[in-house]
């Protein structure tokens, strides 16, 4: 009979020399959003649910932030507000040092949803932004014609999106936010609809394009991984209401590739989050539950 022993983890606190320098560095950028005792409430006829409570962060300049947190925990009510596409309860928000009000060119967003015109061709959507933000059509032809190439997508430049696949059609979706050259990103899980294999492409299209343009990135996922994988600090929401449980900086060397998915660090950081999102008294819970069901079956037999 074979004998299966754990693996011991370190901690996820724990950083190399170089990790911890990159964090070091990173702390010394100036501050792009400063979140303040944000809070949101809905309220209808039948009552106030409190979705949002006190929550408070920075991010700093060129910094990668994903937000994780169980089913309901407000990620994407927060990244929607901070995108000025809803309004807060209470608190405020601080863009580059100045109080945020609305949308505003200086942020984009990226939804999960594609949200491109079907009647336009890639280049006319990438290009939407420009013309509505006053350039000439030879102007904004050539800034769509860039972006365009940078992910990718020149040779599908006169195609509709209809001829295109979801990946594809995300790049397009990246590259119109990225047109109007904001200062940060907002994404509500970009890729949350897209199969395995085109989600990893995307996040390697994501990185590519945050190490060449200077961008700051707010990414919402439910997917673990993914946060690693792409963030310098992950932000943990816990549900009813939304709070901040734990702001982690991720241990994981940069440059990043999928081979890091079964690193010590990594794999540490992956229990962390499991542990936040989903407590172990839960699935001891759980297994007792089972462990009872299968006992009552065996006694039946």
């Amino acid at each position: 009979m074979s004998e299966h022993k754990a693996v011991e983890l370190p901690s996820y606190k724990e950083q190399s020399p170089e990790v911890s320098q990159r964090f070091a560095e990173l702390h010394q950028r100036p501050v792009k959003l400063d979140v303040r005792n944000l809070g949101k409430t809905f309220t209808s006829s039948k009552g106030s649910i409190e979705v949002l409570r006190d929550v408070s962060f920075q991010v700093r300049r060129r910094e990668f932030i994903s937000v994780i947190g169980p089913s309901g925990c407000g990620k994407s009510t927060l990244i929607r507000i901070l995108a000025g596409l809803e309004e807060s309860t209470t608190g405020e928000f601080l863009l580059d040092g100045q109080e945020a009000f609305g949308p505003c060119a200086e942020r984009g967003m990226v939804f999960q949803s594609y949200t491109l015109f079907p009647w336009l061709s890639v280049k006319k959507n990438v290009m939407f932004g420009l013309e509505v933000a006053g350039r000439s059509d030879p102007h904004a032809e050539s800034e769509a014609l860039e972006w365009i190439d940078i992910v990718g997508l020149s040779r599908f430049a006169d195609a509709y999106p209809s001829q295109l696949s979801g990946g594809m059609k995300q790049r397009v979706a990246i590259a119109r936010a990225l047109a109007n050259q904001p200062s940060i990103l907002f994404m509500d899980e970009p890729f949350g609809a897209l199969d395995a294999q085109t989600r990893a492409q995307m996040q390697a299209y994501l990185l590519q394009i945050w190490r060449n343009v200077d961008i700051t990135i707010l990414f919402v996922t439910h997917d673990l991984e993914e946060a690693i994988h792409l963030s310098d600090r992950i932000l943990v929401l816990k549900a009813n209401p939304g709070e901040i449980q734990e702001f982690i900086e991720v241990p994981v060397p940069r440059p990043r590739d999928p081979s890091q998915y079964l690193f010590p660090e990594f794999l540490a950081t992956k229990h962390r989050l499991e542990e936040l999102i989903h407590p172990h008294r839960d699935i001891e819970q759980d297994d007792l539950h089972i462990t009872r069901m299968t006992t009552v079956g065996d006694d039946a037999e």
